[in-house]
């Protein structure tokens, strides 16, 4: 994607878009009954809920084009633009995930979705995006085990406990955990089958919980396929703010997936590239010299950090 050398004045990068030209009485009417249109022909799907979403779809698409008066070259930029997002995409890769992370149109499904539990005596813990690096059966590990699996990086003890919205704890939450190496790579990212930095545990009969895992570090979201070139042409950084991704579900809770971050990271500031950053889940990792003796009683001959994060659990049908 590239800048248009024939842009109209005003257009330029670092000045604001100029006002669409006007549009005749005549046109618009003209717009107007070819979206009327093809509203109407969704008027006979069975399923009311998709009847809805594709009328809805289909007029705020149609305003977007009018809007902007979107010209027949950025229309074919569009559609080479999804066709290449398309052939990227994989099993162990999917574009689109990352094209609507870096539009924010993940974070905000995410508030949609996850309303806050009107006087709850404790407020659930924010959620925030899946990603596309979740893999399914993650290997099982007990309370204090290690999700590392051998990737590289500072070891980082974290800790905490599950509880509902009144504060009592939930035993048997699964929780899965993923992260990035400190190359900035997940394990499905690899071509050698690895399976690292990712596992799952469950929360004891107190609802506590704790692993070793790797300290967060920034990394870019893959940018070598068209979303990347998108952001690079707006000006935009692919980098990620240095995070924990968790997945925790638990009988009639509702399913929280979150990440938490770390505090003092500068990428924070700069911007995540994905707007998944809350305040609620920026968390104090606190490093130890190498020699400190460890929460479960071993001695590194490594530098090491830790974190606590506490989890609450919105209820099911809230």
């Amino acid at each position: 994607m590239t800048t248009n050398p024939t842009a109209a004045p005003g257009t330029e990068p670092g000045h604001a878009p100029s006002p669409a030209p006007p549009v005749s009485p005549e046109q618009a009417a003209i717009e107007q009954a070819l979206t009327d249109q093809v509203v109407a022909s969704f008027a006979g799907a069975p399923d009311p809920r998709l009847r809805y979403l594709m009328e809805a779809l289909t007029r705020h698409l149609h305003a977007f084009i009018r809007e902007v008066r979107l010209t027949e070259d950025e229309w074919n930029t569009g559609i080479e633009f999804l066709t290449a997002a398309g052939h990227i995409t994989d099993d162990r890769r999917q574009e689109f995930i990352l094209l609507s992370d870096v539009l924010g149109a993940s974070m905000q499904t995410i508030a949609v979705n996850n309303e806050a539990v009107p006087g709850a005596a404790h407020p659930a813990t924010e959620a925030t995006v899946f990603g596309p690096f979740f893999v399914n059966d993650a290997p099982e590990i007990p309370s204090g085990g290690d999700i590392a699996g051998g990737a590289h990086g500072q070891p980082c003890w974290v800790e905490g406990t599950v509880t509902d919205t009144d504060g009592n704890p939930v035993p048997g939450a699964r929780i899965e955990v993923w992260e990035a190496d400190d190359e900035g790579f997940y394990d499905v990212q690899y071509t050698d089958g690895r399976v690292a930095g990712r596992a799952h545990l469950f929360s004891d009969s107190e609802g506590k919980y704790a692993f070793w895992g790797l300290t967060p570090t920034p990394y870019p979201i893959p940018h070598d396929g068209p979303v990347g070139k998108m952001l690079a042409a707006t000006g935009r950084s692919p980098v990620r703010a240095s995070h924990l991704h968790f997945m925790v579900t638990a009988p009639g809770q509702r399913t929280l997936v979150t990440h938490i971050f770390v505090n003092g990271d500068p990428q924070i500031e700069i911007g995540d590239s994905v707007f998944g950053v809350k305040d609620s889940l920026i968390k104090d990792f606190h490093h130890q010299p190498a020699g400190t003796p460890t929460p479960d009683g071993r001695t590194l001959d490594t530098g090491w950090a830790r974190t606590t994060f506490n989890i609450v659990l919105a209820p099911a049908d809230a």
